[in-house]
């Protein structure tokens, strides 16, 4: 018997403008990148090797896709029908877990089937081309299947979690960034240790879908930390995506019941509420207790900004402090690591490893939050309420964007020690650190700026955040594409063109990373994100203006 939930949610979303929108820009993309590099003389090279750099720009860009497009659709499946009421209908009807779980994962897979079969035409290409077998073209795209298998399963996961579907997706992003970069950086840092620690690192970093792509189509410089070895990476990468696969559909299917439902909440304890002594134990033992009555807004404070600090989860100062500490252990342990020689580096490879980690923070955690500062009122019908404060739009606007500023601000701060260790080690590097210092700045300014005015074109939140996703990691991860080509078949000044945009790049050209040093991208890059920065504020500015009108 058919099963309902396999039509019901693939054919609502392939009839979506957007869905259409997406595959056309998806076909487009994938023409162009096999375009750019095509032979340009009359005859192909004997060896293959263009086709292989053909193959290779053309399945990383097509892994790129999936980890940027996929994650949504399962991170909102769950939680959008247990806030709809629909979730409680469908554990009422005859259809059991497994068969609720296999229905919204096939019609997920479906999504992800059509967006591959959307490349065929354009990996039949690349094969006539010569150099390439039928096994390199199987294993690419067994190994993108298994990717989305793997993000499906782990979202489906994080949804049955989540209060709402922009926490859900928020969350599913950070375990696709945590999954696909994070886990490559204990092996990039332990590289060649033996025993089980090397075996440990060595399996966590094969979980990557990145790592196991490396091994299928190389990686450049980027090979010469140990990314890319001689093992089989491809073979554990199937082994642990489906163990981890198959442990997140099991536990999902069993949270698949009306329990689901009847989940009971710690009604808590005001610690004003408390003795005395109980309350000066805990401001002693917790530093700020989460459980202490906020303090009244303050005359000169905007009230926007301490509304949202109190309404969003990160915002409160106990989780913020957590973060910071998180980040500022980190610093210190790159550099601790390194001074007292458990890790032979120099200072550049310790300034190239905490560049990544921050880039990585700014891009998870910066659309998340301001990509629904507008879409969220506009959806919950607080901005209807905000208009009737005597407040203007323009401080309603700022001090959206103050939250996020002392967020990221915080952030930014908490990897300073570790920089400061770098001058001390290497007093030399002085004038890399600050100009590393302002590349960071004008990137969190940026990717602040270009997330809200994204999400301020969208009514919905998941929406919003989604695009935002979209557009930064594209404008981090694009570029980075072309510098693949670099030498064959783009020059030195069209790779320096593509990257003069890209953050990423511009902060390890100047820490002198190798296959960034021979580019100078400053200050050119800085100029380019200050004039995106302006246009996404007047963008921010005029959408606001348009949605305070009068309906």
């Amino acid at each position: 018997m058919a099963n309902p939930i396999i039509q019901r949610e693939l054919l609502s979303v392939l009839r979506r403008p957007g869905t259409v929108l997406v595959q056309c820009i998806l076909a487009i993309g994938f023409v162009l990148l096999i375009a750019v590099r095509w032979p340009t003389e009359p005859r192909v090279a004997l060896s293959g090797a263009r086709s292989q750099e053909v193959f290779s720009l053309f399945a990383y860009g097509l892994l790129a896709a999936v980890l940027l497009l996929l994650p949504v659709s399962p991170a909102t499946s769950i939680v959008r029908e247990k806030n709809r009421g629909t979730l409680a209908m469908l554990f009422n009807s005859s259809l059991g877990p497994w068969r609720i779980f296999f229905g919204k994962l096939l019609a997920t897979l479906g999504l992800a089937g059509q967006m591959l079969v959307l490349s065929l035409p354009a990996a039949a290409a690349c094969y006539a081309l010569g150099g390439i077998s039928v096994g390199n073209i199987l294993a690419t795209y067994a190994l993108l299947g298994l990717t989305a298998v793997l993000i499906t399963t782990l979202g489906f996961l994080v949804s049955t979690y989540s209060a709402s579907a922009d926490s859900a997706v928020r969350w599913t992003y950070g375990l696709v960034l945590f999954a696909s970069v994070i886990l490559l950086l204990p092996h990039f840092l332990l590289v060649g240790a033996s025993g089980l620690t090397g075996d440990i690192v060595r399996w966590m970093r094969s979980l990557s879908p990145i790592a196991a792509m490396m091994s299928l189509h190389g990686a450049g410089d980027f090979g010469a930390r140990g990314l890319l070895t001689t093992e089989n990476v491809f073979a554990r990468f199937t082994v642990m995506a489906t163990i981890v696969s198959v442990i997140a559909a099991v536990w999902t299917v069993k949270r698949l019941n009306l329990t689901l439902f009847d989940q009971a909440r710690d009604s808590g304890t005001i610690a004003d509420d408390q003795e005395l002594g109980t309350r000066i134990f805990r401001r002693a033992m917790f530093l700020v207790d989460p459980r202490r009555r906020s303090a009244s807004i303050g005359p000169w404070a905007n009230p926007v900004m301490a509304k949202e600090f109190r309404c969003r989860r990160f915002g409160r100062l106990h989780w913020l402090m957590r973060l910071v500490a998180v980040c500022a252990i980190i610093s210190l342990a790159l550099t601790i690591l390194t001074t007292t020689q458990t890790i032979s580096w120099d200072v550049g490879s310790i300034g190239g490893i905490m560049v990544v980690l921050q880039v990585a923070l700014l891009v998870l955690i910066t659309p998340s939050l301001a990509a629904g500062l507008i879409a969220t009122e506009r959806e919950t019908g607080g901005w209807v309420l905000l208009q009737s404060t005597p407040m203007s739009v323009w401080r309603i606007v700022w001090g959206k964007l103050l939250s996020v500023i002392v967020t990221v601000a915080l952030v930014l701060l908490a990897t300073l020690p570790g920089y400061l260790v770098m001058i001390y080690i290497d007093p030399s590097q002085r004038n890399e650190v600050q100009r590393v210092g302002v590349c960071l700045l004008l990137t969190a300014a940026f990717v602040m700026l270009i997330s809200a005015a994204v999400g301020s074109l969208f009514s919905r939140t998941v929406t919003a955040i989604a695009a935002a996703y979209t557009v930064v990691l594209s404008i981090c991860a694009g570029p980075l594409l072309i510098w693949l080509g670099r030498d064959a078949p783009f020059g030195h000044d069209t790779v320096e063109a593509a990257l003069m945009a890209n953050p990423i790049a511009t902060a390890l050209s100047v820490i002198r990373i190798p296959g960034f040093r021979d580019y100078e991208l400053i200050p050119g890059n800085w100029w380019a994100l200050g004039i995106a920065s302006a246009g996404s504020l007047l963008v921010l500015l005029w959408q606001t203006q348009r949605v305070s009108r009068p309906q």
